[in-house]
C-alpha cells in the first residue's frame, strides 16, 4: 500500500492568516495541505480561488497544495490552479462528463490528477480506465459544501471497494475525519488523511498528525501481516 500522507483542511484555518497557518501545519509534521475551492454552483459555499493559492504558494515555498476542486466546471480552471501553484488538481466526478481528458489536461499541466465522489456516488461510479490514469481517488465522508459536518459512516465501505480494486493507488478520505474516526477509514484502506477542525482546532496539532499518521501505518502494517 502507499505510504500515509496527512493533508490538514486549511477550510479550518483562520483565513486573515492563511500563509501563517500553513506553515504552522508544515511544522507541525503535515505534508500537504488540503485547499478547498468552492465555486458557489457545485456547491452552496465559496472560499478561495487561484488568487489565494497564488499568494500562499509564494509564502510557503515548496507547499504542496492538495486542490479540492468542488466547482461546476472542473474543465476551466486547470490553468489557473497550475499558474498558482498547485500541485495535485481533485475534481468531483460528479461535476464532469469526461474525466478521462480532464485528467489528461491536468497532466499536461504536471499536476496530479485525483477523482473525488461524493457520499451518494457509488464507487463503481470510478470506472477502471479513469483510476488507472488518476493519481489518487478522493471519498467524501461528508456532503461537499462546507465544513464541520459529522463523519459518515457508510461512505467507509467504498474506501475498502476501492482498495481492493486498486491496492497501489493514494486514497483519500476528506470529512469529519479525526481521532474518533480516523480507525475506520485506516483499517478500510485509506492512506491520505484529510482532517480540518480536529487538527487546527487542537491545542496542540502535532499530535494530532502523529497520531492519524501513526495510526494509518498501523493499519497497513496489520493488512501486509494479513496477506
Amino acid at each position: 500500500m502507499p505510504r500515509a500522507i496527512i493533508s490538514p483542511s486549511v477550510l479550518a484555518s483562520d483565513f486573515g492568516q492563511l500563509t501563517a497557518e500553513c506553515k504552522r501545519m508544515i511544522k507541525g509534521g503535515a505534508e500537504w495541505l488540503h485547499m478547498d475551492v468552492m465555486d458557489g454552483h457545485f456547491v452552496p459555499n465559496i472560499t478561495m480561488g487561484a488568487p489565494i493559492l497564488s499568494c500562499v504558494s509564494k509564502g510557503v515555498p515548496g507547499i504542496f497544495m492538495d486542490c479540492h476542486m468542488m466547482v461546476a466546471e472542473p474543465e476551466k480552471w486547470v490553468n489557473d490552479i497550475a499558474d498558482a501553484g498547485g500541485a495535485l488538481y481533485c475534481f468531483h466526478l460528479e461535476a464532469t462528463s469526461d474525466p478521462v481528458s480532464l485528467i489528461k489536461t491536468i497532466h499536461d499541466r504536471k499536476m496530479k490528477a485525483g477523482v473525488a465522489i461524493s457520499p451518494d456516488t457509488p464507487s463503481t461510479a470510478i470506472t477502471d480506465d479513469v483510476a488507472a490514469i488518476a493519481d489518487m481517488l478522493l471519498v467524501m465522508t461528508v456532503y461537499p459544501g462546507r465544513g464541520g459536518q459529522a463523519f459518515l459512516e457508510r461512505c467507509v465501505p467504498k474506501v475498502a471497494e476501492l482498495r481492493k480494486r486498486f491496492p497501489d493507488k493514494d486514497i483519500e478520505v476528506d470529512g469529519g475525519v479525526g481521532p474518533k474516526t480516523i480507525d475506520l477509514c485506516a483499517n478500510a484502506g485509506s492512506n491520505v488523511i484529510v482532517a480540518g477542525t480536529a487538527i487546527f482546532g487542537a491545542t496542540e496539532p502535532e499530535k494530532v498528525i502523529a497520531t492519524l499518521k501513526a495510526t494509518v501505518d498501523a493499519a497497513q502494517a496489520r493488512i501486509t501481516t494479513a496477506k
